[in-house]
Formats: C-alpha cells, structure tokens, sequence
C-alpha cells in the first residue's frame, strides 16, 4: 500500500486513533458465564429510540440493525431472497401493475398478542414518515382492506420500484399495532416499542445498552437465543477488548491493526462482509458559484487525490471494493465507471487551473463519527494537494438527521447500506427532493423521471446508465469505496448470522443466530 504524508505522521496506527488501545475492562461480567443462554452485542454507534420506529427510517441500513430483530414486515430480504414473504403470506401484482395484494399470514401477532391485520398494514403506511415518504405516497391513489387479511395497495399508474421501496428501501411495510401507538401517542412508542418480530424490547439504558428476549410466538420460528443485549460501545479498541476478555460476543467494525490484533487471537473470529454501502465525499456547495467547490476542476481534483487503495488497506484490509461509483456494485441498474487513478500531481495541477496554485481552506468536512478514521485519511489526502480542512464528526443519529435538514456545507462524508437498486440510490442521493440532495441538474432529473415511467427493463437500463455516467463525467461525488465491513465473532457463537442476507451488515435474521451447543 502507499504510505500516508510523513508530515502529518499520519502511519496506519495513528490514522486509526489507537491511542484507546491501553483502555481497560468495562467493568461488565463475561458473557461467557456458562448457563446464560444470550448474545452480546457491541454497537459500534450510539443507539438511538428513532431507531425502534419502522415509520422513521432515514435512507441508511443501521435502523435494520435493531428492525430485524424488534419489527417484521409484509415482505422483506431474507437468505436467497431480496424480497421473501414474511407477515405477508403471499404478494400478488396484477398484471398491468396497478394493484398490489397482499395476503396477510394466519395467526401472526404482535408482542402484546394482538393479531396482525389489515388495518394495521394500513395504518403503518400512512402513518410513515422517513426517507421517501411523499416520494411513495405520491404513486399510491388508494389502500384497501377488503377483509382483516387482505391489504390490496392501489396506485396512479404503473411503477415498477413499488415492491423494492414498500419492502425494504423504506420503513413503510414495516408493520406496528395501530391500536398500541394510539394508545401510547408517539413518543409512548418510542420508549416502549412493540412489534412483530422475533425479540420483544425489555429496556433501554441511553448511552448504554438495549435489551430484548425472543418472542415465542413468532411465526417464522422461536429464536433459540433467549436474550439479546445490544452494549453501546463506540470505541473501536474497547470494542476489540470486550470480545477478547468475553463481556461480548459479536463486536461490530473492528478496523485497520486491531482487525490484524483480532485475527491473531486464539477462539475470535474476523468476519468481514462487504455490504450495500459506497461511501463517498459529497460536495455541497457544488451549485453555489461564490464556492470553490461549484468548479469542475477542483470537485476532479479532490476525486484524484483520494489515496483509495491505501485507505481501503489500511482501515478494511483490502476487503472494501474499489468501484467509482455511490451506487453498490450489486445493485440492479449499476453502471461501472472507468477507475478513478489516484494521482496528487494532476489534482494540484487542477487545482492550478481552476486559480488554487497555494491550495485553499476548504472548511469543515463533516462526517458520521463511527468514521471519522476514514475522514481522517481523506483529509490526509486533500491537506497533500493543498486543500486543509478541519473534521466534523458528529454522533450517528444527529449526523443523519442534520445531514438530511441540509444543514452542512463544504464537504460532507456520507455512506448508506440502504436495500435497493441503482434507481432508489438516484432517488435518495442525486434527484431533486432527494432526502439528501442539495442540488441537482435537471437533465439527470429528467432522465429518473423517464426510467420510473419504463417498463422496458432494458430501456430502464439504459436510463439508469445515462444518469450514473453523468454524476461521474460532473464528479457531483467524489466516491472513496464500497465497504468491506469487518466484525469479530467470540468464542461462544456457532452461528452470528453474517452475510445471510445479501449485502446487509449486521447480523440478520436474528432468529438465525446460535450460539454453541444448540442454545
């Protein structure tokens, strides 16, 4: 791999933030204590209650991380299937598109024993909220519920994504009680969530930790783990500390040498997954014309400064995908971009062209905290072209919220694991009123709009083609990679239930996850 500038002392080590390597035990009992028939988790990010709410998903993967385990949907992705019915029994299109029906599952219930029912299915959808909910409200013309069972969604015209986002892109066929959340109003909700899924919540510790035990009556089966507990641990070496001394049993992102530290160590398993989530620097202040951002030169000039390789050696241990693209490479619709070289001497000449000869400051470069090892290295890239930025991380929850609000300028980091295909990534990142859209051009606008109204797959294609090639000849991203993202599994786990479900980062389905001898 290529080193990092001397002049920032900026070795894999240090880039990593290891001085928390000395840290000591948490205080916890080990997890290993025999007869204790559960799994413990530790977070990676600080969990927050919008996280418990199907209705509040926010575009990005880590709300699934606790919806698998706490909520249940009609359909969602399941091992070998992107869309697999669950508290739907069956899924029916009619043939011209314009009706969905959905046929819920005999004796589904939620955690408080009331049964699943249209109502609630209806209910769910409306009362949702998160990312692109006017985008999939506005295909929808009516929701009928013919009887307790049958949910039949009718729409304004054909719309070939109506599954994908009703599914999985968004929280909105995510199914909760309508009578319990209009009992408990919203924020009683919140704090004591019920769902359908296959552990009930127990308690929340902000900050601290979230417990839930399986719920016996879950359709699919009973989890054979009786308790999960999520710890909330966002430093990466404790995180690697508690595995190694049994207070946990899965730690999730363990990066850089402490993943080589986890590999060397007897009974712990590193676990990688390379996941639905490109991460990219977005530029958003590419459409105000007073920034230097708003010219070409210096968006290419950034793009050609990122030391991507060696960022993915040093943080992912080669396992993240180089792809040039914010669209993950499995995605239907994906487009391959010519690869981006990393190349310092042509970015500064750039930089030269566009009336930056010294460089200039460029301001905050904001990102979610849990990478701000990953910021760090880019801002080690751009400080060598001249261009000196100060990091912003900012708490997960917060950061995607504000992100969201529009809030930031200059740079910003982003990265999303969201379901979908190369269409709901345009939707949500590049076209106007996109949830995190801060501008757009109004010819890859009216190529999304053509490609929702083709039903020609291959004219879809093509659409969807043309939109990508664009973002990348106008460098409206500069892409760092798709992630590899590696965990450690402890001694005690026989199956943590990685990778099961294509491209998804956490364990998942969590009724899947065993631990040794049978439990």
């Amino acid at each position: 791999m290529r080193s990092f500038p001397r002049q920032h002392d900026a070795t894999r080590r240090e880039m990593l933030g290891l001085a928390a390597l000395g840290v000591v035990a948490l205080g916890t009992k080990p997890a290993s204590a025999g007869s204790d028939n559960k799994i413990v988790y530790a977070a990676h990010v600080s969990l927050a209650p919008t996280w418990f709410d199907p209705a509040e998903t926010p575009g990005i993967v880590t709300p699934f991380m606790l919806l698998y385990a706490l909520h249940d949907g009609l359909m969602k992705p399941m091992p070998g299937k992107p869309a697999d019915p669950c508290l739907a029994e069956s899924y029916a299109p009619s043939a011209d598109g314009m009706t969905h029906t959905f046929v819920l599952r005999a004796g589904a219930k939620f955690h408080n024993g009331a049964p699943v029912t249209a109502e609630d299915v209806k209910f769910s959808f409306e009362r949702y909220r998160g990312n692109a909910a006017g985008f999939i409200k506005e295909h929808v013309a009516a929701v009928e519920t013919p009887d307790p069972r049958k949910v039949v969604f009718r729409l304004k015209q054909a719309w070939p994504d109506f599954l994908l986002y009703y599914s999985s892109v968004t929280g909105a066929g995510w199914i909760v009680p309508k009578k319990y959340v209009e009992s408990v109003g919203e924020d009683g909700f919140k704090k004591a969530p019920i769902g359908a899924g296959p552990y009930k919540f127990v308690s929340f510790t902000p900050g601290v930790e979230l417990v839930m035990e399986a719920f016996d009556a879950y359709w699919r089966k009973t989890p054979t783990v009786k308790k999960l507990i999520w710890k909330v641990i966002p430093d990466e070496a404790t995180r690697l500390a508690a595995l190694k001394r049994g207070e946990v049993d899965i730690a999730y992102s363990i990066r850089g040498e402490l993943a080589e530290e986890l590999q060397r160590t007897p009974g712990l398993t590193l676990r990688p997954v390379v996941i639905n989530s490109p991460f990219w620097v977005y530029f958003a202040d590419q459409w105000d014309p007073k920034s230097p951002w708003s010219n070409e030169k210096v968006r290419k000039a950034v793009t050609l400064a990122l030391d991507r390789d060696g960022i993915n050696q040093a943080l992912t241990l080669g396992h993240s995908l180089i792809t040039g693209s914010i669209v993950p490479k499995a995605y239907e619709g994906y487009w391959q971009p010519p690869k981006i070289p990393y190349d310092p001497a042509a970015a500064k000449k750039l930089l030269a062209e566009a009336g930056f000869k010294n460089g200039f400051d460029g301001g905050e470069y904001f990102c979610d905290g849990s990478y701000s090892n990953l910021g760090e290295a880019a801002i080690n890239s751009l400080t060598e072209i001249g261009i000196r930025m100060r990091l912003r991380p900012m708490e997960r929850a917060a950061f995607t919220k504000e992100y969201g609000e529009k809030k930031y300028r200059n740079l910003i980091q982003g990265g999303s694991g969201a379901f979908g295909n190369a269409a709901t990534r345009m939707e949500t990142f590049v076209v106007k009123g996109g949830t995190y859209v801060y501008g757009s051009y109004p010819d890859i606008d009216d190529l999304f709009a053509q490609q929702a109204q083709t039903a020609d797959n291959a004219k879809r294609t093509e659409l969807l083609h043309r939109m990508q090639q664009l973002v990348h000849e106008r460098t409206v991203y500069a892409p760092i990679f798709q992630l590899g993202f590696l965990n450690g599994q402890g001694r005690r786990v026989e199956e943590a239930a990685f990778n099961l479900i294509a491209g998804h980062p956490y364990s998942a389905p969590y009724e899947d996850v065993r631990l040794k001898g049978g439990a």
